[in-house]
């Protein structure tokens, strides 16, 4: 499973679903809160997390 929240967003683990104010400026850029769980396999992605991203 990715890890996600509160993480950077990271393009190769994340997929941004939808932006929001971020509550602070350290949120700016983070994943705030995950839609869909993420997973790998072996070091390959079989699935990006969904995600919504502080702007």
């Amino acid at each position: 499973m990715i890890e996600s929240i509160g993480f950077d967003f990271n393009i190769e683990q994340h997929e941004a679903i939808a932006e929001v104010p971020a509550p602070s400026d350290a949120q700016k850029g983070k994943v705030l809160d995950e839609v869909e769980s993420g997973y790998t396999l072996n070091d390959s992605i079989i699935r990006y997390a969904k995600v919504v991203v502080g702007k």
